[in-house]
């Protein structure tokens, strides 16, 4: 071992077959399409990319003709940069359409592939022709999410032999080429604990099989194997499986993919889970969870993964893959926690060569396996729903470490929610080991208002440190109340929630300007003085309602009324004072946990069979709460600043969003009544458009999908006493 710890990184490159569709994650993410995400990758110090040169892009119809030209384009790039790729052949898929991997001949047709590959490029010195072969037949052979759809051990069996014999068949075929050629054998090694000793058995089973593929490749799997009698049972037989121990194929690098989600736990309490999760194995009835939810024990995590590969295999090892889809500060621990687990065992003498962010720009769909096409997005070292796409607080954390820096965020050292108390859902096994949440802490201020409230409870669910402030703990408007405040927690960052929201009584009620634009300009002083960071928020009132598309963050701002006057004064004022501030605009605010706002009130009536009167001639995009606090979380961690646009992805009117949301709850839209805004009564002139668009980046979820969230979480929160209606063009923002 010689050299620092390296950086890795890599782009989601599955294509996965499910039925006769292939799903590509590089065409998704954009990475397909924009050569220069090789530069930004290199400026991250990153010394190795696993490279996607996959059989089903290359060789998609005919194996005879290969078409290099996408790679040869980009291997020329990475060799200018000064990077080298670890080539990977085979990603999660079953090959081009004209095999699979239960074809007998898979194995001679990947190495044919692989030769080709060598030849086009011989100074490759790195590559992985299979990614992750046993958590692949597992998908594809045992439980039958991917292509061919398997579902037993006969399926499973061939479908990770085939993949073996793949890989040491194409390895034979590139080392033709490159005598000197490494193999880089990735693997998901996800650890299985039973609840009780009845389950013993089939944990003991699960934690055996998770090493057959690296077992196989490294000549392992003998008659005296404890695998052996079940490989043979299964299909395999004794010829093939000799084969491969007389002629191993041992890792240069044993590549560990690891996921928190990988952990399982495996409980025959049936009593204690809700009756979906019910399985089993035909012998005995469990639930399958992961073991972070329930077991009290602390995971073991990177460290324990990378230590049973070195004493098992006694090779050098990598973390290959390390990605959580989560809350930014939760992806940065994880990274963290991975780099540091990698250093302590460097300084103890294991041979811990790199640690890889995996998903540079972010997945696509994993929440389901990648077997739906539903577009749900978790961005990496950078968020690609910004065009070119946006660096978040991970690219800026993987560019320290790979220089030997430490973190500089104040979020990264805090536990991950695998470690905190708010993981268990299920009734805790064993003693519980939580750590507490800890750094230095956001202050949010408008502890009475919804936007406030609903900052500390996500903050409190994000492990955030964090303190609610009322007014007589920091009056914004107060320089030496705001002094006072900063001084006593020592804030990296403030939210301010605070401000005058009553749109009709704003016109002539001087309230108005003191606590929306005195206070922000005094809060923006404070924290430019101070180095912390500044998050405000503005509205959609900013805008006169004429043009004919959603406003845009670089539209010419002209309020119509004292609301919208004050809010552009306090834009103008945060930004000048503290130019990194960032200052969110937003509109129409709906959400689960406060009952007062034009969503919530109107279902209430209608669950009483009352009508509903809400503007038919007034567009806005309604903002689910819960979402834009977490996406305004992001950006601050994220070290964004300037105008952003966050709200849902539709304009709607008032009257529209009653409808769309009774359709939700499944309640009767029939007794909503659209009118004109005029007979509403109200004071204050409205623009009749208001709706909202980000050309910065699209990270709001759309209406739909919203609002069937809201129903679920609402339905979740204690019942509250009926107020009546807000007239549905209130000022909802701060």
């Amino acid at each position: 071992m010689s050299g620092p710890l390296e950086l890795w990184a890599g782009p989601e490159c599955t294509v996965n077959r499910v039925g006769d569709q292939f799903h590509d994650q590089t065409v998704l993410s954009g990475f397909h399409q924009r050569l220069d995400d090789l530069d930004r990758l290199a400026a991250l110090g990153v010394r190795r990319i696993r490279f996607p040169l996959l059989w089903e892009r290359t060789a998609p119809d005919d194996p005879q003709h290969c078409d290099w030209r996408w790679a040869d384009e980009r291997l020329q790039r990475l060799r200018a940069l000064g990077v080298r790729p670890v080539l990977g052949l085979l990603h999660h898929g079953s090959g081009p359409r004209y095999t699979d991997l239960t074809d007998a001949q898979f194995p001679a047709k990947l190495a044919r592939y692989a030769a080709a590959a060598a030849a086009r490029y011989p100074d490759a010195d790195a590559w992985t022709p299979v990614n992750e072969p046993l958590t692949t037949a597992r998908f594809s052979g045992l439980y039958g999410h991917w292509y061919p759809h398997g579902r037993g051990d006969r399926a499973f069996v061939r479908t990770l032999l085939n993949q073996v014999l793949g890989t040491v068949e194409a390895m034979a075929a590139i080392r033709e080429v490159n005598p000197q050629a490494q193999l880089v054998q990735t693997e998901d090694l996800g650890f299985v604990t039973p609840a009780t000793p009845a389950l013993a058995y089939q944990a003991d089973f699960e934690n055996l099989r998770r090493w057959l593929g690296l077992d196989l490749l490294t000549g392992r799997v003998t008659p005296q194997h404890p695998m052996w009698d079940y490989l043979r049972s299964a299909g395999a037989t004794a010829d093939e499986l000799l084969r491969l121990a007389d002629r191993p194929c041992p890792p240069d690098i044993v590549g560990i993919n690891s996921y928190v989600t990988s952990e399982r736990f495996l409980d025959d309490r049936l009593a204690l889970y809700p009756e979906h999760l019910w399985g089993g194995n035909g012998r005995h009835r469990y639930v399958d969870v992961e073991t972070a939810r329930v077991q009290g024990a602390h995971l073991g995590g990177f460290r324990t993964r990378l230590c049973e590969a070195c004493e098992r295999y006694g090779l050098p090892v990598a973390i290959t893959e390390a990605h959580l889809g989560a809350t930014r500060e939760e992806q940065l621990r994880w990274l963290w926690q991975a780099w540091r687990a990698a250093e302590g065992l460097r300084e103890e003498g294991r041979d811990v060569r790199a640690v890889t962010v995996w998903a540079a720009f972010g997945t696509f769909d994993w929440d389901s396996l990648v077997t739906r096409m539903q577009g749900h997005y978790e961005p990496g070292l950078w968020d690609v729903s910004a065009s070119p796409p946006r660096p978040t607080a991970l690219a800026h954390l993987a560019a320290r470490l790979a220089r030997g820096e430490a973190p500089d965020t104040p979020v990264a050292d805090a536990p991950g929610w695998w470690q905190r108390e708010l993981r268990i859902l299920y009734p805790c096994h064993g003693e519980l080991e939580a750590l507490a949440v800890c750094g230095q802490p956001i202050l949010i201020t408008g502890a009475t208002g919804t936007l406030g409230c609903a900052f500390a409870r996500l903050c409190e669910q994000r492990g955030l440190a964090y303190h609610l402030l009322s007014r007589a703990e920091m009056d914004v408007a107060d320089a030496e109340s705001v002094e006072a405040a900063l001084a006593r927690w020592r804030p990296w960052a403030v939210v301010n929630t605070a401000g005058y929201v009553r749109l009709d009584e704003a016109e002539d009620d001087p309230r108005c300007w003191r606590e929306n634009v005195d206070g922000p300009a005094v809060l923006a002083r404070a924290c430019a003085r101070h180095g912390v960071r500044l998050l405000g928020f503005s509205s959609d009132q900013v805008f006169d309602g004429t043009k004919a598309a959603p406003y845009l963050e670089s539209d010419a701002p002209a309020p119509l009324n004292a609301y919208g006057r004050s809010k552009l004064a306090a834009e103008e004022a945060m930004l000048s004072a503290a130019p990194d501030a960032l200052v969110v605009r937003t509109a129409a605010f709906f959400g689960p946990w406060d009952r007062y706002n034009f969503v919530t009130l109107a279902l209430d009536a209608l669950r009483r069979g009352e009508t509903v009167t809400a503007a038919e001639d007034q567009v806005v995009s309604p903002t689910y709460v819960p979402d834009l606090v977490n996406a305004s979380l992001d950006l601050l961690i994220d070290r964004e600043r300037g105008i952003w646009h966050l709200a849902q992805r539709e304009a709607v009117s008032w009257a529209q969003l009653a409808r769309l949301a009774a359709r939700a709850a499944g309640l009767d839209p029939a007794l909503i009544r659209g009118v004109h805004g005029s007979t509403l009564g109200l004071r204050a002139a409205r623009p009749a458009y208001a709706a909202l668009a980000s050309e910065r980046a699209q990270l709001m979820p759309r209406l739909e999908d919203a609002l069937a969230r809201y129903v679920r979480e609402a339905q979740a929160e204690p019942a509250r006493p009926a107020r009546s209606l807000p007239q549905a063009t209130e000022a909802v923002a701060a």
